[in-house]
């Protein structure tokens, strides 16, 4: 920093370098940062160039094959985030999103199965109802909450059990979906209910996603229900896994009512009481008042239960 305690002459700033030094701590990279802004990479190359004379400080130093910031640009990434906020929330005074003429653009990450859930019905809807919105879903990360606070996606959808606390984010309840037994459908073993005794017995497939045991199996440690493991995967691969074969299984029953009649599927009522799982929606606090994020956030908790509550349910155990 200018070691210098005159006062910074504003006229002789140009406040685009904010949003290229936001885009530069969140990228830690002049292309990729480049490539956030629609810029040429020279050009941003510049712009550091800029930034550095600015701050006297070189903001972005290489270390091995990355870039990494200085401990002067870490101490402003909070403050000029915060005065972009402002900029934009006072430069804008907007207090509406209309999806129909409105552009925007959203990063979501999710699971395959919060995809399922949550994400493909709003795919489908959106030519329709906001023909300019997009969005780009990328696979749940376990560094999320950093890449939220970085900017680096708009929203996630977790499990409650998942959701990190902190100030700087928010969270809300996208929907609740109980698991149910699935079963191939030319299961010589299992007729139209099943005992807890029987589930124990049979061979069974354990559902663990981002190398974390399910709900379900937390459920049924809890209620000291043993179970013949024999394979071990996440929800998505369970359906096709289990296909042709004698296992059991537990999954979400949004996953399984939309894949059931591709994979070959029966779904049945557990032979035990199951909490359900919850998926929640978590964004930072800096988009919380965005009308554009806040109908994101509602279109995906219209969708997600309007479809789980039009699911009919299993057969009932015999």
């Amino acid at each position: 920093m200018p070691t210098t305690n005159a006062p910074l002459d504003l006229n002789r700033v140009d406040l685009n370098l904010l949003v290229a030094f936001d885009a530069l701590m969140a990228e830690r990279s002049v292309t990729a940062a480049a490539a956030r802004l629609a810029v040429g990479q020279s050009a941003m190359s510049s712009t550091l160039a800029r930034l550095r004379k600015l701050l006297n400080d070189p903001i972005l130093v290489r270390q091995g094959r990355t870039m990494v910031a200085t401990p002067v640009a870490e101490s402003l990434v909070q403050p000029v985030q915060k005065t972009l906020t402002d900029i934009k929330s006072l430069l804008s005074q907007r207090d509406s999103f209309d999806p129909a003429t409105d552009h925007r653009t959203y990063s979501v990450m999710a699971s395959s199965y919060a995809a399922v859930a949550v994400l493909h019905p709003l795919l489908v809807q959106l030519p329709a109802e906001a023909p300019n919105v997009r969005l780009r879903i990328q696979p749940f990360a376990e560094e999320y909450a950093e890449q939220l606070t970085r900017h680096q996606i708009d929203l996630v959808i977790v499990p409650r059990e998942l959701v990190p606390s902190g100030p700087d984010l928010c969270s809300e309840a996208a929907y609740t979906d109980r698991y149910v037994l699935a079963v191939d459908q030319e299961h010589p073993d299992v007729g139209e209910s099943i005992s807890v005794e029987q589930f124990s017995e049979l061979p069974y497939l354990a559902t663990s996603p981002d190398r974390r045991p399910s709900l379900a199996e937390l459920n049924l440690d809890l209620l000291g229900i043993p179970r013949h493991v024999e394979v071990t995967t996440s929800f998505e691969l369970a359906p096709f896994l289990i296909r042709g074969t004698r296992l059991i299984t537990l999954i979400p029953e949004t996953l399984g009512r939309r894949i059931a009649p591709a994979t070959g599927l029966r779904l049945l009522e557990p032979p035990m009481e199951l909490q359900p799982g919850t998926e929640m929606m978590v964004w930072t606090k800096r988009m919380d008042d965005d009308p554009g994020h806040a109908w994101l956030r509602q279109r995906m908790r219209h969708f997600a239960n309007a479809y789980i509550r039009d699911t009919p349910p299993a057969p009932a155990a015999g």
